[in-house]
């Protein structure tokens, strides 16, 4: 008797090189799709720790795999199909080739292909990669941008907003900061900090100064996802830049720094779902998964579920 039962085979698992066996389409230039998912494996790492999040894009791919023969079916949390017309199917544009010594030219490949990606009309989805690898999207919404203003909503347990780490200013511990540099972006709105991160008091005095809209976790979890959303004015453009580890780690514990106290996979989809009904959103990245410290596979489980409920979102705003 078979001990270790298939139980992928019950729900039609098959391997898959795809996000939710979605089609590919390597060829940026060519995308028809309304939605184009990208992996990005690394944008510019700290010397100290390298590329750690490269594996993720793969790890949350696989993680769909019994859900490819089901994608027809109904899914309560998109409210009917994830993609409830074929025309507004997302396609899976693979991972951006990268270097580990040379953040830079990471950083163009990226801002290069999303900037491609917009062209196209479609709307980008990144797959990271470590969180460095939204500075060079943003640039490239700004690229884009022909005068329109954006609003961030950060969903992170840290607020990143440190000038330098390791005497690097476009890492992981720099992004909002970056963010705020940018004259396309008039907006931001952080959710989910909690416990100790890397920044310093005065790096969140220079946020708050800046005029960043602070709805901590444990804030969230009282007052409910309305407090963040009413921060964000209707008829917004919205970036949403979602860490992995803003959720709870019983959750997702496949993040470099595990903290108790974050968010709920409804509190998140609430959120994205809500950022869309304020306004539109005009990309979205998911980064700082590291598979390696995950638990039986549950955090890639449960990322790549908000993943695919964003994306139902996506293909909602695309009708």
């Amino acid at each position: 008797m078979n001990q270790n039962p298939d139980l992928g085979a019950l729900f039609g698992a098959a391997e898959t090189s795809t996000f939710l066996g979605l089609d590919a389409c390597t060829d940026l230039s060519s995308i028809e799709a309304p939605i184009a998912i990208l992996g990005v494996p690394c944008a510019t790492p700290y010397a100290s720790v390298g590329a750690y999040c490269r594996n993720a894009p793969d790890a949350l791919r696989r993680a769909t795999a019994s859900l490819t023969a089901n994608l027809e079916r109904h899914d309560f949390d998109s409210g009917g199909q994830v993609f409830p017309e074929p025309r507004l199917r997302a396609v899976d544009c693979g991972d951006l080739p990268f270097d580990e010594a040379d953040g830079a030219a990471n950083r163009e490949a990226i801002r290069s292909a999303v900037r491609t990606i917009l062209e196209r009309s479609a709307i980008p989805v990144l797959l990271g990669g470590d969180d460095s690898v939204p500075i060079p999207m943003l640039q490239a919404l700004g690229d884009a941008a022909n005068g329109r203003k954006f609003t961030i909503l950060q969903i992170d347990a840290h607020i990143d907003w440190r000038e330098t780490h390791e005497n690097e200013p476009m890492g992981l511990s720099s992004t909002m900061r970056r963010a705020s540099e940018m004259p396309h972006v008039e907006r931001i709105v952080q959710v989910g900090a909690r416990g100790i991160g890397s920044a310093a008091t005065s790096d969140y005095e220079d946020a708050v100064k800046w005029g960043v809209s602070f709805v901590p976790a444990r804030q969230l979890h009282r007052e409910g996802v309305a407090r963040a959303l009413d921060l964000i004015p209707e008829g917004s453009e919205v970036i949403v830049c979602i860490d992995a580890d803003a959720i709870d780690p019983a959750l997702v514990p496949g993040v470099i720094a595990r903290c108790p106290g974050g968010l709920s996979y409804d509190e998140v989809t609430n959120l994205i779902r809500g950022a869309a009904a304020r306004g539109r959103i005009a990309a979205i990245d998911f980064v700082e998964f590291m598979p390696e410290r995950d638990v039986d596979g549950i955090g890639a489980l449960t990322f790549a579920r908000v993943i695919t409920t964003a994306l139902g979102v996506l293909a909602r705003q695309a009708a």
